[in-house]
Protein backbone atom coordinates (compact mmCIF):
# COMPACT_ATOMS: atom_id res chain seq x y z
CA UNK A 1 0.00 0.00 0.00
CA UNK A 2 2.57 3.09 0.68
CA UNK A 3 4.19 1.91 -2.64
CA UNK A 4 0.72 2.76 -4.47
CA UNK A 5 0.07 5.90 -2.21
CA UNK A 6 3.93 6.75 -3.32
CA UNK A 7 2.99 6.35 -6.88
CA UNK A 8 -0.12 8.31 -6.81
CA UNK A 9 1.45 11.53 -4.51
CA UNK A 10 4.43 11.67 -8.00
CA UNK A 11 1.62 11.25 -10.09
CA UNK A 12 -0.51 13.94 -9.27
CA UNK A 13 2.15 15.89 -8.30
CA UNK A 14 4.37 16.33 -11.64
CA UNK A 15 0.60 16.86 -13.34
CA UNK A 16 -0.27 19.69 -10.40
CA UNK A 17 3.10 20.90 -11.05
CA UNK A 18 2.53 20.66 -15.41
CA UNK A 19 -0.71 22.71 -14.88
CA UNK A 20 0.83 25.30 -12.55
CA UNK A 21 4.08 25.80 -15.21
CA UNK A 22 2.34 25.82 -18.58
CA UNK A 23 -1.76 25.98 -18.05
CA UNK A 24 -2.24 23.95 -20.11
CA UNK A 25 -3.14 20.87 -18.46
CA UNK A 26 -7.23 21.20 -18.88
CA UNK A 27 -10.00 19.01 -18.28
CA UNK A 28 -11.25 16.95 -21.75
CA UNK A 29 -13.41 18.32 -23.40
CA UNK A 30 -16.04 15.83 -23.39
CA UNK A 31 -15.82 15.75 -19.51
CA UNK A 32 -19.16 16.01 -17.20
CA UNK A 33 -18.75 17.95 -14.05
CA UNK A 34 -20.31 18.59 -11.07
CA UNK A 35 -23.21 21.08 -11.71
CA UNK A 36 -21.83 24.84 -12.04
CA UNK A 37 -21.12 26.70 -8.54
CA UNK A 38 -23.15 30.54 -8.41
CA UNK A 39 -20.96 33.25 -10.40
CA UNK A 40 -17.75 34.78 -8.45
CA UNK A 41 -19.97 37.92 -7.78
CA UNK A 42 -22.79 36.12 -6.43
CA UNK A 43 -20.60 33.95 -3.77
CA UNK A 44 -19.44 37.24 -3.11
CA UNK A 45 -22.51 38.13 -2.28
CA UNK A 46 -23.76 34.97 -0.70
CA UNK A 47 -20.46 35.23 1.44
CA UNK A 48 -21.43 38.30 3.11
CA UNK A 49 -25.33 37.07 4.03
CA UNK A 50 -23.43 33.82 6.05
CA UNK A 51 -23.76 33.68 9.81
CA UNK A 52 -19.67 34.30 10.98
CA UNK A 53 -19.59 32.27 14.37
CA UNK A 54 -16.41 30.12 15.46
CA UNK A 55 -16.98 26.89 14.52
CA UNK A 56 -18.88 24.73 16.72
CA UNK A 57 -18.42 21.29 18.44
CA UNK A 58 -17.38 17.84 17.05
CA UNK A 59 -18.94 16.05 19.99
CA UNK A 60 -21.66 13.76 19.01
CA UNK A 61 -20.32 13.79 15.06
CA UNK A 62 -19.89 10.54 13.37
CA UNK A 63 -20.47 9.86 9.64
CA UNK A 64 -23.43 7.67 10.16
CA UNK A 65 -25.39 10.37 11.28
CA UNK A 66 -25.18 11.97 7.49
CA UNK A 67 -25.94 8.37 5.74
CA UNK A 68 -24.56 8.43 2.61
CA UNK A 69 -24.12 6.65 -1.01
CA UNK A 70 -27.79 6.24 -1.29
CA UNK A 71 -29.95 4.10 -4.07
CA UNK A 72 -30.48 6.40 -6.47
CA UNK A 73 -32.26 4.53 -8.98
CA UNK A 74 -32.07 0.80 -9.68
CA UNK A 75 -28.78 -0.71 -8.71
CA UNK A 76 -27.21 2.72 -8.64
CA UNK A 77 -25.88 4.22 -6.02
CA UNK A 78 -24.99 7.93 -5.42
CA UNK A 79 -21.50 7.58 -5.74
CA UNK A 80 -21.40 5.73 -8.62
CA UNK A 81 -23.50 8.21 -10.24
CA UNK A 82 -20.85 11.16 -9.64
CA UNK A 83 -18.00 8.75 -10.88
CA UNK A 84 -20.04 8.02 -13.92
CA UNK A 85 -21.24 11.71 -14.19
CA UNK A 86 -17.73 13.03 -13.84
CA UNK A 87 -16.02 10.53 -15.91
CA UNK A 88 -15.15 9.96 -19.85
CA UNK A 89 -15.92 7.17 -21.54
CA UNK A 90 -17.29 5.34 -18.47
CA UNK A 91 -18.13 1.57 -18.31
CA UNK A 92 -20.85 0.19 -15.96
CA UNK A 93 -21.45 -3.33 -14.71
CA UNK A 94 -24.82 -4.88 -13.90
CA UNK A 95 -24.46 -3.67 -10.25
CA UNK A 96 -23.39 -0.17 -11.55
CA UNK A 97 -19.93 -0.42 -10.80
CA UNK A 98 -17.33 1.71 -12.95
CA UNK A 99 -15.25 -0.77 -14.93
CA UNK A 100 -13.27 1.52 -16.67
CA UNK A 101 -13.46 5.02 -17.63
CA UNK A 102 -11.20 7.91 -17.47
CA UNK A 103 -11.54 10.46 -14.83
CA UNK A 104 -9.95 14.17 -14.39
CA UNK A 105 -9.50 15.29 -10.75
CA UNK A 106 -10.22 19.27 -11.05
CA UNK A 107 -7.94 19.16 -7.17
CA UNK A 108 -4.55 18.39 -8.61
CA UNK A 109 -4.96 18.26 -12.63
CA UNK A 110 -4.29 14.40 -12.22
CA UNK A 111 -6.05 11.79 -14.60
CA UNK A 112 -6.92 7.92 -13.59
CA UNK A 113 -8.21 5.38 -14.96
CA UNK A 114 -9.18 2.97 -12.08
CA UNK A 115 -12.46 4.20 -10.04
CA UNK A 116 -10.46 2.88 -6.90
CA UNK A 117 -8.14 5.77 -6.94
CA UNK A 118 -10.62 7.97 -6.65
CA UNK A 119 -12.98 9.33 -3.77
CA UNK A 120 -16.28 11.62 -4.01
CA UNK A 121 -15.73 14.35 -1.94
CA UNK A 122 -18.38 16.14 -0.08
CA UNK A 123 -17.29 20.24 -1.28
CA UNK A 124 -18.58 21.04 2.29
CA UNK A 125 -17.33 17.84 4.61
CA UNK A 126 -19.17 16.18 6.73
CA UNK A 127 -17.47 17.25 9.49
CA UNK A 128 -17.45 20.61 8.75
CA UNK A 129 -21.17 20.98 8.21
CA UNK A 130 -21.72 19.46 11.59
CA UNK A 131 -19.65 21.78 13.40
CA UNK A 132 -21.18 25.09 11.20
CA UNK A 133 -24.92 23.85 11.76
CA UNK A 134 -25.56 20.17 10.85
CA UNK A 135 -25.79 18.84 14.25
CA UNK A 136 -29.36 20.23 14.62
CA UNK A 137 -30.86 19.08 12.10
CA UNK A 138 -32.59 15.66 11.53
CA UNK A 139 -31.22 12.74 9.79
CA UNK A 140 -33.16 12.95 6.82
CA UNK A 141 -31.82 16.28 6.52
CA UNK A 142 -28.35 15.54 6.65
CA UNK A 143 -29.29 12.23 4.04
CA UNK A 144 -30.43 14.70 1.55
CA UNK A 145 -27.10 16.76 2.23
CA UNK A 146 -24.68 13.99 1.92
CA UNK A 147 -26.37 12.76 -1.37
CA UNK A 148 -27.10 15.93 -2.99
CA UNK A 149 -26.56 15.78 -6.64
CA UNK A 150 -27.91 19.40 -7.83
CA UNK A 151 -25.94 21.58 -5.93
CA UNK A 152 -22.15 21.46 -6.35
CA UNK A 153 -21.42 19.69 -3.37
CA UNK A 154 -20.04 16.09 -4.84
CA UNK A 155 -17.25 15.79 -7.14
CA UNK A 156 -15.05 12.58 -8.18
CA UNK A 157 -11.31 13.40 -7.03
CA UNK A 158 -8.02 11.65 -6.13
CA UNK A 159 -8.40 9.34 -3.49
CA UNK A 160 -5.14 10.34 -1.50
CA UNK A 161 -5.82 14.64 -2.15
CA UNK A 162 -9.26 14.13 -0.81
CA UNK A 163 -7.95 12.55 1.86
CA UNK A 164 -5.48 15.48 2.95
CA UNK A 165 -8.08 17.45 2.81
CA UNK A 166 -9.99 15.79 5.21
CA UNK A 167 -12.58 18.18 7.16
CA UNK A 168 -10.83 21.08 6.74
CA UNK A 169 -12.03 24.45 5.77
CA UNK A 170 -10.49 26.55 3.17
CA UNK A 171 -8.64 28.86 5.42
CA UNK A 172 -6.73 25.50 6.39
CA UNK A 173 -6.81 23.43 2.71
CA UNK A 174 -6.97 24.67 -0.54
CA UNK A 175 -6.88 22.44 -3.99
CA UNK A 176 -3.29 22.03 -5.39
CA UNK A 177 -4.21 23.10 -8.24
CA UNK A 178 -4.67 26.52 -7.76
CA UNK A 179 -6.66 27.01 -11.19
CA UNK A 180 -9.66 25.45 -9.71
CA UNK A 181 -9.24 27.14 -6.47
CA UNK A 182 -11.94 30.14 -7.89
CA UNK A 183 -14.82 27.59 -8.37
CA UNK A 184 -13.82 25.94 -5.25
CA UNK A 185 -14.49 28.94 -3.32
CA UNK A 186 -17.81 29.49 -5.70
CA UNK A 187 -19.24 26.04 -4.90
CA UNK A 188 -18.07 25.84 -0.92
CA UNK A 189 -20.16 29.14 -0.45
CA UNK A 190 -23.04 27.99 -2.77
CA UNK A 191 -23.40 24.62 -0.39
CA UNK A 192 -23.19 26.93 2.80
CA UNK A 193 -25.17 29.54 1.35
CA UNK A 194 -28.10 26.66 0.39
CA UNK A 195 -27.86 24.73 3.58
CA UNK A 196 -27.60 27.86 5.99
CA UNK A 197 -24.24 26.88 7.22
CA UNK A 198 -22.02 29.61 9.30
CA UNK A 199 -18.92 30.42 8.89
CA UNK A 200 -15.86 31.39 10.90
CA UNK A 201 -13.99 34.52 10.44
CA UNK A 202 -10.81 33.11 8.96
CA UNK A 203 -12.68 30.35 6.48
CA UNK A 204 -14.30 33.65 5.29
CA UNK A 205 -11.20 35.55 5.11
CA UNK A 206 -10.02 32.62 3.01
CA UNK A 207 -13.00 32.71 1.19
CA UNK A 208 -13.21 36.34 0.30
CA UNK A 209 -9.34 35.88 -0.78
CA UNK A 210 -10.23 33.50 -3.13
CA UNK A 211 -12.99 35.03 -4.44
CA UNK A 212 -11.34 38.52 -5.16
CA UNK A 213 -8.96 36.55 -7.28
CA UNK A 214 -11.69 35.42 -9.40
Amino acid sequence: MPGIYARRIAVAASAAALAATTGLLTAPAAQAAMPTPVSASTARTYLGQLTVSAEGSSSGYSRDKFPHWITQSGACNTREVVLKRDGTGVVQDSSCAATSGSWYSEYDGATWTAASDLDIDHMVPLAEAWRSGASSWTNTQRQAYANDLTRPQLIAVTDNVNQSKGDKDPAKWMPPRTAYRCTYARAWVHVKHHYGLSVDSAEKTALQTALNGC
